[in-house]
């Protein structure tokens, strides 16, 4: 199967929240850089979404819990045959470097861009459907009718003391990712299930689909088990429904 669809489905918390992180960050640092004011709108969109995350939840404990999860791991597998010591060596140093970088953050996360009185009022004003517009915010208004390159270094002013926590979720995905081979598979009449060991619990897992199937699959499991239904992706208003043909597909599950 050349250049599949992808989708990936957590199979923990922790890694849910690293993909939302993730996602968000993917997000506000495409549209950063734009001249457009609603470029900045949907940066800073997202920007306020990565501060509700980081407000729920202590994401500078789970980033080192991972970080010191993976290198007992790579420390584990470094004297077995056939390991490429120099790439171990590599991955170990930027895991470790990733951890020095959370540890040296001050204070919890996006704590800086939390408190300043700009997004805090668009903050408060979002929770009402068009709250953010110019009447309602002034100050952001003032904000977006700048130059771009004085948006643009504003926005940098809030993600930078967050670069840190974006690359540390970059390199653990990415080596979740990388840790395992995809297998080819088929599901009989569009469905899959499968049990995990739950003695190496899988983080998440990856599918892959050709896109001339035109299906997609929805994913519901736990570390101890998943299922996949692939759907029928059609148009029109109606409710998808599963595939009654045997669908090849390609399953990664993310061990590392």
């Amino acid at each position: 199967m050349s250049n599949p669809q992808l989708f990936e489905h957590p199979l923990n918390e922790r890694v849910r929240t690293f993909l939302r992180l993730e996602h968000l960050f993917e997000k506000v640092n495409y549209f950063a850089p734009l001249r457009e004011p609603w470029d900045t709108r949907a940066a800073v969109d997202a920007l306020l979404e990565i501060i509700a995350i980081t407000a729920r939840a202590d994401i500078k404990t789970e980033l080192l819990k991972e970080i010191d999860r993976n290198l007992s791991t790579l420390m584990r597998i470094g004297n077995q045959p056939g390991v490429d010591q120099g790439a171990l060596k590599q991955i170990m140093a930027e895991l470790e470097q990733a951890a020095g970088d959370i540890h040296e953050l001050s204070g919890p996360i996006a704590s800086d861009a939390r408190e300043d009185p700009l997004l805090k009022a668009i903050a408060q004003r979002s929770a009402i459907p068009g709250g953010a517009c110019s009447f309602d915010v002034p100050l952001f208004h003032h904000l977006l009718i700048q130059s771009p390159e004085r948006r643009s270094a504003r926005l940098q002013d809030w993600l930078t003391p967050m670069a840190p926590v974006h690359k540390a979720v970059a390199l653990l995905l990415s080596l979740a990712r990388t840790s395992a081979r995809p297998r080819t598979l088929t599901a009989e009449q569009g469905f899959f299930q499968e049990a995990l060991d739950v003695q190496a619990p899988a983080l998440m897992i990856r599918v892959g689909l050709s896109s001339e199937l035109g299906l997609f699959p929805e994913i519901s499991g736990h570390k101890n088990r998943f299922s996949i239904r692939f759907m029928h992706a059609d148009g029109g208003g109606s409710r998808s429904s599963q595939s009654r043909e045997d669908v090849p597909f390609q399953l990664t599950c993310c061990i590392f």
